[in-house]
């Protein structure tokens, strides 16, 4: 199984680009903190090449800046090819699948907030089904669950 899930922020503004075909794409970078620190040093981050096609390029470049919170799952590809002066190199990079906001536009750039309907739209669009809409609780019957007793005796 290849599927990667990052947290990061953009290492500059996204641009978009066209294939020969007409096919949208981007290519960026984001910086991905490393959850270890070693004790007296600043955390150090891993910056990762993402690729995004059509509608998700678009979303991309639509709606994220250089610095802003960026969420991405997708598959990791690599490759390898020989450069001008002989030399293997190999490359790495992830495919995006899905791309979705990390945080409000108000606390990266002082705006309104990014989540008010865009990420909902473009996730619905993208989504061939849609979930059924969740069960509501709050007027709901409780007769169908049982006080367990307070001692240290477990009923299973």
């Amino acid at each position: 199984m290849n599927n990667v899930s990052l947290i990061g922020r953009l290492t500059a503004d996204p641009e978009l680009k066209h294939t020969q075909s007409g096919i949208a794409n981007v290519r960026f970078n984001i910086a991905v903190d490393r959850s270890f620190v070693k004790q007296g040093e600043e955390r150090q981050a891993d910056f990762i090449t993402i690729v995004a096609w059509r509608q998700t390029a678009e979303f991309v470049c639509k709606y994220f800046t250089k610095g802003q919170r960026i969420a991405i799952i997708g598959e990791i590809r690599t490759g390898s090819f020989v450069g001008q002066d002989g030399n293997k190199r190999y490359t790495f990079e992830v495919v995006a699948n899905n791309v979705e906001f990390c945080e409000s536009k108000r606390s990266s750039s002082g705006g309104g907030d990014y989540n008010t309907g865009y990420q909902n739209s473009y996730q619905q669009n993208s989504r061939q089904e849609t979930a059924p809409a969740a069960p509501s609780y709050s007027n709901g019957d409780t007769g169908d669950f049982m006080v367990v007793p307070d001692d240290d005796d477990l009923p299973f």
